[in-house]
């Protein structure tokens, strides 16, 4: 791994840690609230799936001298790298259909993109994440096509909440910036032409369900913030500090 690529690569796993963190937040809103008991288990499952799959990624830092305790829960709400599909909360559960196949879609490939090429902490680690992302995929690709067929305000309400979250969730996936250059030359992670390949694979059929042509969607990067590989915006103060556990972490002291 070249001396830029070492520099590089602990921000590119932060923003997949972020990513999974939020999303987490989010499923597990709809623990109640979900079409039935066995929805909301399920939401709550994979809300449990995101944060494992976050304290993975987060602890891979340690490999660049970095402390995963400071970036997990010291950091504000405008520090965090997470995909700006997931600021705000899902409207509804056409919303939350939309993000299991738009944004955990991306996600998903973004995990195989890192977990197949030569950074051995994710090689080892990825392919479990990815084997448990699966049902998040089933559920979600049978809600999407049950809503799309359904038609009428079900499926109106689907295609306008993946028409949101396609834009910046592509400029979040393939993001133009010097750092992905450099963690793909160094054969860190694929190519953008084969990521964007391999999401128009994974979601291109379903999108297509409600009139979505992928290749349409110019990926959104407006007010790019480097720091943070995502555009303007941040999650909600209340998500952040939700994920942190400030409300009760002080009962139990500080975390090792």
């Amino acid at each position: 791994m070249s001396e830029d690529a070492v520099k590089r690569l602990p921000l590119h796993i932060v923003t997949l840690a972020d990513t999974k963190r939020i999303l987490g937040i989010r499923y597990s809103d709809w623990l109640l609230g979900s079409p039935s008991i066995e929805t909301g288990i399920a939401a709550s499952s994979m809300a449990q799936d995101e944060w494992g799959h976050a304290r993975l990624l987060y602890s891979m830092v340690k490999h660049f001298d970095l402390i995963a305790w400071e970036l997990e829960y010291t950091r504000l709400a405008d520090e965090w790298c997470s995909a700006p599909a997931l600021d705000e909360p899902f409207a509804d559960w056409a919303a939350f259909v939309a993000a299991v196949v738009v944004v955990d879609g991306a996600l998903a490939v973004a995990l195989e993109s890192f977990g197949d090429q030569s950074f051995n902490p994710a090689r080892s680690r990825i392919p479990k994440m990815l084997a448990e992302e699966e049902f998040h995929w089933q559920f979600g690709e049978a809600w999407f096509r049950r809503l799309a067929d359904a038609g009428g305000e079900g499926a109106a309400r689907l295609q306008a909440a993946a028409r949101a979250m396609l834009p910046s969730t592509l400029g979040w996936l393939l993001p133009q910036d010097h750092l992905y250059e450099v963690i793909a030359g160094d054969l860190l992670v694929w190519r953008q032409d084969r990521v964007r390949a391999r999401y128009e694979e994974r979601v291109g059929e379903l999108l297509g369900m409600v009139e979505i042509d992928l290749d349409h969607v110019i990926p959104m990067r407006g007010d790019w913030d480097p720091k943070r590989r995502r555009g303007s915006g941040a999650p909600g103060i209340e998500a952040v500090e939700r994920a942190r556990g400030d409300r009760n972490r002080s009962l139990m002291g500080k975390l090792e």
